[in-house]
């Protein structure tokens, strides 16, 4: 039988922050799916509705949340899949860095969008 591998230290940091954002996202892409497909039809939303919705300070904030960590999970995720395949040295800090890179400014860029679509900016 194989043995099995994982980069994450079981109860470390990254491995408990994989798993309670998992949790965050499940809940909050479940209230997406709710609202966006059952109480508003994909076909009934419009740019002037995501603009009202961003208005209400609770959906505002938990859409940048849910953005914030949707970003980690996946990048989190992505990052130690890379280096269960054998990813180690200078490969992995260019990597991370790369990484963290395109992450700040994802969220950077949905945030502005967000704040835009809330009329604060």
């Amino acid at each position: 039988m194989a043995e099995r591998y994982s980069s994450f230290t079981p109860g470390g940091t990254r491995w408990f922050l994989q798993r309670v954002t998992a949790a965050f996202l499940v809940i909050v892409l479940a209230f997406h799916f709710f609202l966006l497909h059952f109480v508003n039809h994909a076909y009934e939303v419009s740019f002037l509705g995501t603009q009202a919705r961003m208005q209400n300070v609770g959906y505002l904030l938990t859409m940048v949340l849910f953005l914030i960590t949707a970003t980690f999970h996946g990048v989190n995720g992505v990052y130690n899949a890379l280096v269960n395949q054998g990813l180690e040295g200078t490969q992995k800090k260019a990597v991370l860095a790369v990484l963290v890179v395109v992450s700040v400014g994802l969220v950077a860029q949905g945030t502005y969008v967000a704040l835009t679509m809330n009329g604060m900016i």
